[in-house]
């Protein structure tokens, strides 16, 4: 480059590739790159570079790597380019053979999969079958066994010969007795072979398959149900249930008496009016029921006809987009994935953010729907709501869950609407109370999750914005808030204590976990998946214990 002699260009084209130049690549959407049919694709003068030597090459002078150096961005071998040359000379025969082939391969290959399927099966039948005729053998023989010990036994009698009742073996003598001796329930012969055939097949069966854990129902049959799933009512729960039915059948509800009773639950059968009255939804007087009903139904109808085509205006497209989005994210899956319900969610949520421009459409607004629409559709039916049809509904029903669910949900949010406000000053306000009240009520905790750089924000933000929706199984959920409606400010005020009490019942898996992640992984996935009613009724009465402290003396947690 010193002298106009030997001055190359820099950027030079040269047979050489650039170290690091985009490759084409021929596999997913074109056969194997070969120079034998695509020959014209290699340009004159062009040779595939040498395998790579064994012995390292010598360092270079500057002008001899500049005069090797190809441009990678020259036009002419633009991407483009490329692959339009590639396409032209692609031999649409070997590419219809190999499409072909593979297909056939497949073919083959599900065939001979679903031939040692049934060989399988075969051999399985075969050896139940033989471990069936080895019982019938094996049982033969026991009975053979039992007549010659019987006949000795009369033999003896007959000789005088009788063994002491008080003998180590006089449960196999007495008449009443079975002269097989049986550890336990489970080793006794029961039923025919036939019968034991049939179990042991089952049984080989079920050890087969993969193992499963039990199912627990999502939605708890009875309010005060727990873990163990009874299902008849107890003394205490249809004791419960009647107080709850002689206070809602007055003339006017004493909504303090009903909020009493509602504290440590509700039951199913009366928790959907008992729900709309603590709500402020219905009320107390029983006779304005039906109307005020009829009319905020009507009143919910009319703001779809009003707002609900607006959805796909420029101004509303973004929100509704986003509502779309999220809806298949909610918990639980099995009702989202229904159509119905999910048209109904979008309409729920769209005309709430329309009607609320302060704050518009949030992430976690969506959750808040499902226990409301859940609790409203045991008003009309009996079974559970994991194998139900929503759809099966009268389109009358459907309307009437729909607009009770809406409403029920605004009065909820009108109580936490700055959680949803711009930057969410409640939830901020909320996680920096409760940073402060662990800090006070388990120093220890709070001093292990500062060494390893957790902050609250990282994982009590959804705690907060979802109401711990997504911490707790759905029939835990409605436990929840069956206390929540009772309390003054419960949804505002009192989830503040739940969650303080919610981290320190973990306190112990916490302080095992020594590192950022291992923390966070366990405070976003607590194993709560087989909380019942009892779990939460210890977390709901400490957290009653913590606001009893701290709630009227703020100061108090404030260092």
């Amino acid at each position: 480059m010193s002298s106009e002699g030997n001055k190359k260009q820099f950027w030079k084209r040269n047979a050489a590739k650039v170290p690091g130049s985009i490759q084409h690549v021929y596999g997913a959407q074109h056969p194997p790159f070969d120079p034998l049919l695509h020959a014209n694709l290699i340009k004159a003068g062009n040779k595939p570079p040498p395998a790579t030597p064994n012995k390292p090459k010598k360092a270079t002078t500057f002008q001899e790597f500049e005069s090797i150096t190809s441009d990678a961005w020259d036009v002419g071998d633009d991407d483009d380019e490329l692959l339009a040359m590639a396409a032209q000379n692609l031999n649409i025969k070997v590419v219809m053979e190999t499409a072909n082939q593979v297909i056939e391969n497949h073919s083959k290959q599900q065939e001979r999969q679903r031939l040692d399927d049934t060989t399988e099966l075969e051999h399985r039948e075969e050896d139940t079958q033989e471990e069936v005729v080895a019982e019938e053998e094996e049982e033969a023989e026991l009975e053979e066994e039992e007549e010659d010990e019987e006949e000795e036994e009369g033999n003896r009698l007959e000789e005088g010969y009788v063994t002491s009742p008080e003998g180590p073996f006089a449960s196999q003598i007495g008449p009443c007795t079975d002269s097989l001796l049986v550890k336990s329930h489970s080793e006794a012969p029961i039923g025919s072979p036939r019968d034991a055939a049939g179990e042991h097949a089952a049984l080989y069966r079920q050890q087969s398959l993969p193992h499963r854990p039990p199912v627990i129902p999502l939605v708890a049959r009875m309010a005060d149900q727990n873990t163990s799933g009874t299902p008849a009512l107890t003394e205490r729960e249809a004791s419960r249930l009647d107080k709850f039915k002689q206070l809602l059948a007055g003339p006017n509800t004493d909504l303090e008496e009903l909020r009493k009773l509602s504290w440590s639950g509700i039951p199913r059968q009366v928790r959907p009016i008992t729900w709309k009255l603590l709500s402020g939804y219905l009320p107390a007087n029983a006779e304005r029921r039906e109307s005020v009903l009829q009319r905020k139904r009507e009143e919910y109808f009319g703001f779809i006809q009003q707002y609900y085509d607006s959805r796909n205006d420029e101004h509303h497209q973004d929100t509704y987009r986003q509502i779309h989005i999220d809806i298949p994210r909610m918990n639980p899956e099995f009702l989202v994935l229904q159509p119905k319900v999910t048209q109904i969610f979008e309409r729920i949520l769209f005309i709430w953010a329309i009607r609320h421009p302060a704050s518009g459409y949030v992430q976690g607004i969506n959750d808040l729907v499902t226990p409301f629409f859940v609790v409203y559709v045991f008003e009309y039916i009996e079974e559970e709501v994991e194998n139900f049809d929503v759809s099966s509904l009268q389109e009358e029903v459907l309307k009437n869950i729909e607009a009770d669910s809406f409403w029920c949900m605004s009065k909820l949010l009108d109580g936490i609407q700055d959680n949803y406000t711009f930057a969410q000053p409640g939830i901020q306000r909320k996680v920096k109370a409760l940073e402060e009240l662990v800090s006070r009520i388990d120093e220890s905790l709070h001093r292990h999750m500062q060494q390893y750089e957790v902050e609250y924000l990282q994982f009590a933000f959804r705690w907060m914005n979802n109401l711990l929706m997504r911490e707790l199984p759905l029939r835990c959920t409605i436990r929840l808030w069956d206390t929540y409606q009772a309390e003054p400010e419960g949804f505002s005020h009192f989830h503040l204590y739940v969650c303080a009490a919610f981290l320190v019942r973990w306190r112990k898996e916490i302080l095992e976990e020594r590192d950022f992640q291992g923390l966070m992984i366990l405070l976003q996935n607590l194993p709560t998946m087989h909380w019942g009613n009892e779990e939460v009724s210890v977390l709901l009465a400490e957290a009653y214990r913590l606001k009893f402290a701290f709630a009227d003396a703020p100061n108090h947690y404030k260092r």
